[in-house]
Protein backbone atom coordinates (compact mmCIF):
# COMPACT_ATOMS: atom_id res chain seq x y z
CA UNK A 1 0.00 0.00 0.00
CA UNK A 2 1.23 3.55 -0.64
CA UNK A 3 2.58 5.54 2.28
CA UNK A 4 1.83 9.21 2.89
CA UNK A 5 4.88 10.07 0.81
CA UNK A 6 3.60 7.73 -1.91
CA UNK A 7 0.22 9.46 -2.02
CA UNK A 8 1.88 12.86 -2.23
CA UNK A 9 4.09 11.52 -5.01
CA UNK A 10 0.98 10.34 -6.92
CA UNK A 11 -0.73 13.72 -6.51
CA UNK A 12 2.37 15.49 -7.78
CA UNK A 13 2.47 13.21 -10.83
CA UNK A 14 -1.19 13.89 -11.54
CA UNK A 15 -0.63 17.66 -11.42
CA UNK A 16 2.42 17.32 -13.70
CA UNK A 17 0.45 15.19 -16.16
CA UNK A 18 -2.41 17.75 -16.29
CA UNK A 19 0.08 20.52 -16.95
CA UNK A 20 1.82 18.50 -19.69
CA UNK A 21 -1.51 17.78 -21.40
CA UNK A 22 -2.68 21.37 -21.07
CA UNK A 23 0.45 22.84 -22.60
CA UNK A 24 1.14 19.88 -24.92
CA UNK A 25 4.64 19.30 -23.49
CA UNK A 26 6.31 16.17 -24.85
CA UNK A 27 9.13 16.32 -22.32
CA UNK A 28 6.57 16.78 -19.57
CA UNK A 29 4.83 13.57 -20.62
CA UNK A 30 8.16 11.76 -20.76
CA UNK A 31 9.10 12.93 -17.24
CA UNK A 32 5.75 11.88 -15.80
CA UNK A 33 5.89 8.43 -17.40
CA UNK A 34 9.49 8.01 -16.24
CA UNK A 35 8.56 8.82 -12.63
CA UNK A 36 5.54 6.49 -12.83
CA UNK A 37 7.82 3.68 -13.98
CA UNK A 38 10.23 4.37 -11.12
CA UNK A 39 7.32 4.24 -8.67
CA UNK A 40 6.11 0.89 -10.03
CA UNK A 41 9.62 -0.56 -9.85
CA UNK A 42 9.90 0.70 -6.25
CA UNK A 43 6.62 -1.06 -5.39
CA UNK A 44 7.95 -4.37 -6.75
CA UNK A 45 11.22 -3.98 -4.83
CA UNK A 46 9.32 -3.17 -1.63
CA UNK A 47 7.39 -6.41 -1.95
CA UNK A 48 10.55 -8.36 -2.80
CA UNK A 49 12.33 -7.01 0.26
CA UNK A 50 10.13 -9.23 2.45
CA UNK A 51 9.34 -12.08 0.10
CA UNK A 52 10.62 -15.53 1.19
CA UNK A 53 12.22 -14.37 4.44
CA UNK A 54 12.23 -17.13 7.06
CA UNK A 55 11.72 -16.39 10.76
CA UNK A 56 12.45 -18.63 13.73
CA UNK A 57 11.49 -17.53 17.28
CA UNK A 58 14.07 -17.97 20.02
CA UNK A 59 14.01 -17.97 23.80
CA UNK A 60 13.09 -14.91 25.85
CA UNK A 61 14.99 -14.51 29.12
CA UNK A 62 12.85 -13.81 32.22
CA UNK A 63 12.66 -10.20 33.36
CA UNK A 64 11.23 -8.26 36.28
CA UNK A 65 8.00 -6.32 35.90
CA UNK A 66 8.69 -2.87 34.51
CA UNK A 67 11.75 -3.98 32.54
CA UNK A 68 11.38 -4.57 28.79
CA UNK A 69 11.22 -8.19 27.69
CA UNK A 70 13.38 -8.97 24.67
CA UNK A 71 12.20 -11.71 22.33
CA UNK A 72 14.88 -13.33 20.21
CA UNK A 73 14.12 -13.82 16.54
CA UNK A 74 16.25 -15.41 13.83
CA UNK A 75 15.74 -13.99 10.32
CA UNK A 76 17.12 -16.14 7.52
CA UNK A 77 17.67 -14.69 4.06
CA UNK A 78 18.32 -17.43 1.51
CA UNK A 79 18.15 -15.07 -1.45
CA UNK A 80 21.02 -13.42 -3.26
CA UNK A 81 19.85 -9.88 -2.51
CA UNK A 82 20.27 -7.99 0.74
CA UNK A 83 17.07 -7.18 2.62
CA UNK A 84 17.33 -3.59 3.75
CA UNK A 85 15.51 -1.68 6.50
CA UNK A 86 13.32 -4.53 7.71
CA UNK A 87 11.11 -3.28 10.56
CA UNK A 88 9.95 -5.47 13.44
CA UNK A 89 7.66 -4.41 16.27
CA UNK A 90 4.90 -5.62 18.54
CA UNK A 91 1.65 -3.66 18.60
CA UNK A 92 2.27 -0.26 20.16
CA UNK A 93 5.91 -1.05 20.96
CA UNK A 94 9.27 0.27 19.80
CA UNK A 95 10.37 -0.65 16.29
CA UNK A 96 13.62 -2.46 15.53
CA UNK A 97 15.16 -1.96 12.08
CA UNK A 98 17.62 -4.53 10.75
CA UNK A 99 19.46 -5.31 7.51
CA UNK A 100 19.82 -8.96 6.45
CA UNK A 101 22.78 -9.73 4.16
CA UNK A 102 22.33 -12.24 1.31
CA UNK A 103 22.49 -15.95 2.22
CA UNK A 104 22.91 -15.13 5.92
CA UNK A 105 21.00 -15.34 9.17
CA UNK A 106 20.59 -12.42 11.56
CA UNK A 107 19.53 -12.55 15.19
CA UNK A 108 17.48 -9.64 16.49
CA UNK A 109 15.94 -8.84 19.89
CA UNK A 110 12.46 -7.32 19.68
CA UNK A 111 11.47 -5.38 22.84
CA UNK A 112 8.10 -5.59 24.53
CA UNK A 113 7.14 -3.54 27.58
CA UNK A 114 6.07 -5.37 30.75
CA UNK A 115 3.78 -4.06 33.46
CA UNK A 116 2.58 -7.07 35.46
CA UNK A 117 4.08 -10.33 36.63
CA UNK A 118 3.13 -13.64 35.07
CA UNK A 119 3.55 -15.21 31.67
CA UNK A 120 3.76 -12.59 28.93
CA UNK A 121 2.51 -13.64 25.49
CA UNK A 122 3.16 -10.69 23.15
CA UNK A 123 1.00 -12.00 20.30
CA UNK A 124 1.66 -11.27 16.67
CA UNK A 125 4.60 -9.24 15.45
CA UNK A 126 4.53 -6.75 12.59
CA UNK A 127 7.16 -7.34 9.91
CA UNK A 128 7.27 -4.39 7.51
CA UNK A 129 9.46 -2.45 5.10
CA UNK A 130 9.40 0.81 3.13
CA UNK A 131 12.58 0.14 1.21
CA UNK A 132 13.80 1.42 -1.24
CA UNK A 133 12.09 4.82 -1.73
CA UNK A 134 9.54 4.94 1.09
CA UNK A 135 6.67 5.31 -1.38
CA UNK A 136 5.08 1.96 -0.50
CA UNK A 137 4.81 -0.16 2.62
CA UNK A 138 4.74 -3.95 2.55
CA UNK A 139 3.94 -5.84 5.75
CA UNK A 140 3.14 -9.21 7.25
CA UNK A 141 1.83 -10.42 10.63
CA UNK A 142 3.78 -13.49 11.78
CA UNK A 143 2.42 -15.09 14.95
CA UNK A 144 5.29 -17.03 16.61
CA UNK A 145 4.44 -19.19 19.61
CA UNK A 146 6.59 -17.69 22.34
CA UNK A 147 6.29 -16.27 25.84
CA UNK A 148 8.36 -14.62 28.53
CA UNK A 149 8.25 -15.11 32.29
CA UNK A 150 7.86 -11.82 34.15
CA UNK A 151 8.95 -11.80 37.80
CA UNK A 152 7.37 -9.46 40.36
CA UNK A 153 9.08 -6.09 40.62
CA UNK A 154 11.31 -6.48 43.70
CA UNK A 155 10.94 -4.27 46.74
CA UNK A 156 14.29 -4.14 48.50
CA UNK A 157 13.85 -4.42 52.26
CA UNK A 158 16.19 -5.86 54.91
CA UNK A 159 15.81 -9.58 55.47
CA UNK A 160 13.58 -10.19 58.49
CA UNK A 161 15.66 -11.37 61.49
CA UNK A 162 12.79 -13.57 62.69
CA UNK A 163 13.07 -15.68 59.54
CA UNK A 164 16.55 -16.91 60.40
CA UNK A 165 16.44 -20.24 62.19
CA UNK A 166 19.01 -21.62 64.56
CA UNK A 167 21.80 -24.01 63.66
CA UNK A 168 20.39 -27.09 61.98
CA UNK A 169 21.68 -30.19 60.24
CA UNK A 170 25.32 -30.53 59.21
CA UNK A 171 26.25 -29.46 55.67
CA UNK A 172 29.92 -30.02 55.05
CA UNK A 173 31.37 -27.13 53.03
CA UNK A 174 28.44 -24.77 53.66
CA UNK A 175 28.55 -21.69 55.83
CA UNK A 176 28.90 -22.91 59.41
CA UNK A 177 30.61 -21.96 62.67
CA UNK A 178 33.71 -24.20 62.89
CA UNK A 179 36.52 -23.40 60.44
CA UNK A 180 37.37 -19.90 59.23
CA UNK A 181 36.88 -19.71 55.44
CA UNK A 182 37.39 -16.02 54.57
CA UNK A 183 35.84 -12.57 54.64
CA UNK A 184 32.96 -10.95 52.81
CA UNK A 185 31.14 -7.62 52.85
CA UNK A 186 28.67 -7.25 55.70
CA UNK A 187 24.93 -7.33 55.02
CA UNK A 188 22.20 -5.77 57.16
CA UNK A 189 21.11 -9.15 58.55
CA UNK A 190 24.62 -10.28 59.65
CA UNK A 191 25.14 -10.38 63.43
CA UNK A 192 27.69 -7.93 64.81
CA UNK A 193 29.64 -10.73 66.50
CA UNK A 194 30.84 -11.91 63.06
CA UNK A 195 32.45 -8.57 62.12
CA UNK A 196 36.21 -8.89 61.49
CA UNK A 197 37.25 -5.83 63.50
CA UNK A 198 40.99 -6.34 62.97
CA UNK A 199 40.66 -6.52 59.19
CA UNK A 200 38.40 -3.47 59.18
CA UNK A 201 40.83 -1.48 61.34
CA UNK A 202 43.70 -2.15 58.92
CA UNK A 203 41.75 -0.90 55.87
CA UNK A 204 39.00 1.25 57.35
CA UNK A 205 39.18 3.92 54.64
CA UNK A 206 39.20 1.52 51.67
CA UNK A 207 36.21 -0.75 52.19
CA UNK A 208 33.07 -1.19 54.33
CA UNK A 209 32.64 -3.58 57.23
CA UNK A 210 33.72 -7.19 56.65
CA UNK A 211 32.34 -10.31 58.34
CA UNK A 212 33.90 -13.70 58.85
CA UNK A 213 32.78 -16.79 56.94
CA UNK A 214 33.14 -20.26 58.37
CA UNK A 215 33.18 -23.70 56.74
CA UNK A 216 32.05 -26.99 58.23
CA UNK A 217 29.67 -27.49 61.10
CA UNK A 218 26.07 -26.39 61.10
CA UNK A 219 24.41 -23.87 58.84
CA UNK A 220 21.73 -21.24 59.25
CA UNK A 221 18.69 -21.64 57.03
CA UNK A 222 16.77 -18.57 56.01
CA UNK A 223 13.03 -18.98 55.49
CA UNK A 224 11.22 -16.42 53.38
CA UNK A 225 7.62 -16.79 54.45
CA UNK A 226 4.46 -15.21 53.12
CA UNK A 227 3.35 -14.57 56.70
CA UNK A 228 6.44 -12.43 57.39
CA UNK A 229 5.46 -9.78 54.82
CA UNK A 230 3.60 -6.80 56.21
CA UNK A 231 1.97 -5.45 53.03
CA UNK A 232 -1.80 -5.64 52.67
CA UNK A 233 -1.77 -6.16 48.90
CA UNK A 234 -0.80 -9.58 47.54
CA UNK A 235 1.25 -8.05 44.72
CA UNK A 236 3.27 -6.00 47.21
CA UNK A 237 3.86 -9.14 49.26
CA UNK A 238 5.18 -10.94 46.21
CA UNK A 239 7.43 -7.99 45.43
CA UNK A 240 8.84 -8.03 48.96
CA UNK A 241 9.51 -11.76 48.70
CA UNK A 242 11.23 -11.22 45.34
CA UNK A 243 13.49 -8.61 46.95
CA UNK A 244 14.29 -11.03 49.78
CA UNK A 245 15.19 -13.77 47.31
CA UNK A 246 17.66 -11.46 45.56
CA UNK A 247 19.14 -10.29 48.88
CA UNK A 248 19.51 -13.85 50.19
CA UNK A 249 21.19 -14.93 46.96
CA UNK A 250 23.65 -12.04 47.19
CA UNK A 251 24.58 -13.19 50.68
CA UNK A 252 25.11 -16.78 49.48
CA UNK A 253 22.66 -17.95 52.14
CA UNK A 254 20.63 -21.16 52.14
CA UNK A 255 17.05 -19.98 51.90
CA UNK A 256 13.65 -21.51 51.44
CA UNK A 257 10.40 -20.02 50.18
CA UNK A 258 7.02 -20.59 51.78
CA UNK A 259 3.84 -19.47 50.03
CA UNK A 260 0.23 -20.30 50.92
CA UNK A 261 0.16 -22.95 48.18
CA UNK A 262 3.84 -23.84 47.78
CA UNK A 263 6.92 -24.62 49.84
CA UNK A 264 10.45 -24.79 48.41
CA UNK A 265 13.13 -26.37 50.59
CA UNK A 266 16.21 -24.31 51.49
CA UNK A 267 18.99 -24.24 48.90
CA UNK A 268 21.04 -21.69 47.03
CA UNK A 269 22.41 -21.01 43.56
CA UNK A 270 21.05 -19.76 40.23
CA UNK A 271 18.69 -22.72 39.77
CA UNK A 272 17.10 -22.25 43.19
CA UNK A 273 16.86 -18.48 42.64
CA UNK A 274 15.09 -19.05 39.31
CA UNK A 275 12.70 -21.59 40.89
CA UNK A 276 11.75 -19.17 43.68
CA UNK A 277 11.20 -16.24 41.33
CA UNK A 278 9.19 -18.43 38.97
CA UNK A 279 6.95 -19.50 41.85
CA UNK A 280 6.39 -15.85 42.75
CA UNK A 281 5.69 -14.89 39.13
CA UNK A 282 3.07 -17.62 38.67
CA UNK A 283 1.52 -17.40 42.12
CA UNK A 284 -2.25 -17.60 41.75
CA UNK A 285 -2.05 -17.89 37.96
CA UNK A 286 -2.06 -20.73 35.47
CA UNK A 287 1.28 -21.30 33.71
Amino acid sequence: MPTAAGLLFAVALAVMLIGAINYNLGLGHALVFLLVGIGLVAMIHTFGNLFALQMTPGRAEPVFAGDPARFSLQINNRGRRSRRAVELAFAGQATVIVDVPPVEQVSVLVPCATQHRGLLEPGRITLATRYPLGLFRAWSYPFPVWSCLVYPKPIHLPLPPSSVSGLVEQHRGDVGQDDFAGLRQRQDSDPTRHIAWKAVARRAEEQPLLVKQFAGGGTEELWLRWSLTTAADDEDRLSILAGWVLAAERQHARYGLELPTLRLSPARGPAHRAACLRALALFGRTA
